[in-house]
């Protein structure tokens, strides 16, 4: 008697889990829809926000289908293969053939993603050098000093040779910003593109792992 209360006791969750699965499906294909009316596959930039809500959504779809799958396993049911199960199964392979086609666009993303961020840091380098070579410049520091005296920056007593240490000093806490911006727009770009390889692409790789499981899981 006791295990068919505990049995009858489990399936009462059965309906809630399959809705509260269907819902989380259905907010997956809600977001995605989203995005796909406004189809423009030509556009590079249109198949990364694809790929991009493909790949963020689908961990949602996965918890849906698993619990789908699971209210289904929990009913006292003779069919081996209920319409659940072959629902888990048809969404479960759909995902996955979708993930497994976006990769390619997925990986060139992490390519342009690479290029952008090598031209960036480039260009920031460039700018580096360029003030170094500036700031060896007697013009330059001539410069500084006009502009100084002319904001009434300089003491005026000060001597030749304190303009000078002054406006020395000045271009060196110039030259240790942009050497700081440098080191922070490395790190940003290192950050964000691991972040895409490892969470992104990366991530879809699991994802499809998963739903191969979960597709077969659900008819074998």
């Amino acid at each position: 008697m006791a295990p068919r209360v505990a049995s009858s006791s489990i399936t009462r969750f059965s309906p809630l889990l399959r809705w509260m699965g269907i819902t989380l499906v259905v907010l997956t294909v809600l977001q995605l829809t989203a995005v796909l009316v406004l189809w423009d596959w030509a556009e590079e930039p249109f198949r990364q926000l694809v790929v991009e809500r493909l790949i963020n959504q689908a961990p949602m779809a996965l918890i849906g289908l698993v619990l789908m799958y699971l209210s289904s396993r929990l009913e006292d049911s003779s069919e081996d293969r209920t319409p659940v199960l072959w629902t888990v199964c048809i969404v479960s392979g759909l995902m996955a053939v979708f993930l497994t086609a976006a990769l390619p666009v997925a990986f060139s993303g992490d390519q342009i993603m690479a290029q952008q961020a090598d031209q960036q840091l480039a260009a920031k380098r460039g700018q580096l050098e360029m003030a170094r070579q500036q700031s060896k410049d007697p013009a330059v520091l001539q410069q500084v000093i006009k502009q100084a005296e002319g904001a009434g920056q300089v003491p005026p007593g000060a001597t030749e040779a304190q303009k000078t240490q002054s406006a020395r000093a000045f271009i060196d806490r110039q030259l240790d910003q942009l050497e700081g911006q440098l080191k922070q727009t490395e790190q940003t770009a290192k950050v964000g593109l691991n972040q895409r390889r490892f969470a992104g692409s990366g991530g879809a790789i699991v994802l499809i792992v998963a739903f191969t499981i979960l597709c077969l899981g659900s008819v074998l």
